[in-house]
């Protein structure tokens, strides 16, 4: 039977739908990708609002994702670079600290600060070395343990930890007290030491639409709602049926099969909040930390120290908060307004938009690199894809997506064989 003889489905157009759907157009086999909502992009999406580009969190691409550099055309994407340091907001005033070896502009302000011993400087330089030389599979086979108790192991100081590691790794794995994976991590600290992290001209949407743009032979269905699925159909919410052979959900999937009901996934949410402003106080392209226990603000950046593809009046300005305290959004904004005035010397801004992301990153445990294709398929004809299957990165998003769609390839291969939830 000829490839196109089978109907094959995508549920989700996030990043692992649009790759599944990329691997599949690779290997001839043209699938059809239904989306609930009215894009592509899923949890990467970008507006545009009052001329600034708004991305739905703080999100960036790290340069050095291996899966990325296989699936993404850099060069179109027009990316944007953070320079590899932070700007530290430290009893009222900012001091900057960042790699000397990957940028020398850093080299001064590194040295002289006074975020951590000196000791601690010579610590980060081994970890990075020794980081770099480790590969990526033996990260993900080390034994797990929190990153808390991680760095205490490796002898950092408690007061780098608080200045620099918390407020840093607290914006990425998106909870306060670094309970998130070692194996986490190193593979984030590998990856920010052996690339950059950077952010698309035309905001981090940019990277949904080039895959969406390059699909040639994919159906897209939007505005289509699934309801449930089993081995050989898929049920939309309006009560219609599709025939599907094989169906890969690049979603959360509990909530889509009847035996999975109990198997849901735990999110860790965070809000981040727009400000325009007249001007701005960290100079270079640099993330802006905060490291005092209970503070709202986590980390501030300021959008306009890149280009951008609109064209801004004044200055963007992000903030992310890990723990919202509750806050409803007018309480929350006035706090924020309040803690950038007397930590940041951010005394003039105006509020532009909220986003609240209650599924900002998958909760896990036991997280892997990679899976096989193999691995992907969860029955006869249901296959698993999405960053929820291996940890919560770019980077998984992408190679979920592909090894799904390997699952499938090879299903075509052999036939079906009996394969039951």
């Amino acid at each position: 039977m000829n490839k196109q003889d089978h109907k094959i489905h995508i549920i989700g157009g996030g990043i692992s739908g649009l790759i599944a759907a990329k691997v599949l157009e690779e290997h001839g086999i043209y699938p059809i990708l239904l989306e609930a909502t009215d894009r592509v992009g899923g949890r990467v999406k970008t507006d545009i609002v009052s001329g600034y580009q708004l991305d739905h969190g703080f999100q960036v691409l790290l340069t050095s994702y291996p899966a990325a550099q296989k699936h993404l055309e850099f060069k179109a994407l027009e990316l944007q670079k953070f320079l590899p340091g932070a700007a530290i907001f430290k009893n009222k005033k900012q001091v900057t600290i960042g790699d000397p070896l990957r940028d020398f502009s850093l080299l001064l302000s590194t040295l002289f600060s006074k975020i951590g011993t000196f000791s601690d400087k010579i610590k980060i330089l081994k970890l990075n070395q020794r980081l770099k030389q480790k590969e990526i599979s033996a990260i993900f086979l080390e034994k797990e343990q929190s990153t808390i108790s991680y760095l205490k192991d490796l002898g950092f100081s408690v007061y780098i930890i608080d200045c620099f590691f918390k407020p840093f790794f607290s914006g990425i794995f998106l909870e306060n007290k670094l309970e998130t994976s070692s194996r986490m991590f190193e593979f984030v600290y590998k990856m920010f030491g052996e690339g950059h992290a950077a952010i698309p001209k035309d905001g981090i949407e940019a990277i949904p639409k080039q895959l969406f743009q390059n699909l040639k032979h994919t159906v897209f269905k939007f505005h289509t709602k699934v309801a449930a699925i089993n081995d050989s159909a898929i049920v939309l919410e309006n009560g219609a049926q599709l025939e599907s052979d094989y169906t890969i959900i690049a979603t959360e999937a509990s909530r889509l099969i009847k035996n999975l009901k109990n198997q849901s996934i735990q999110w860790k949410s965070c809000d981040t909040l727009y400000f325009e402003t007249e001007n701005r106080t960290i100079k270079k392209p640099l993330i802006g930390l905060i490291p005092k226990n209970d503070t709202l603000i986590n980390n501030i950046f300021y959008h306009t120290s890149f280009k951008t593809s609109s064209q801004p009046k004044k200055e963007l300005l992000s903030v992310t908060v890990v723990d919202p305290k509750n806050f409803d959004k007018e309480l929350l904004i006035e706090h924020v307004k309040k803690e950038l005035n007397e930590l940041c010397g951010i005394s003039s801004c105006t509020f532009i938009k909220h986003y609240r992301i209650p599924m900002a990153l998958p909760k896990l445990n036991n997280i892997q690199y990679k899976m096989s294709s193999l691995e992907t398929r969860l029955s006869t004809g249901i296959f698993l894809a999405g960053d929820t299957q291996l940890n919560g990165s770019l980077n998984a998003a992408i190679l979920s997506g592909e090894n799904a769609a390997l699952g499938v390839i090879e299903s075509l291969r052999q036939g079906r064989k009996s394969l039951k939830i």
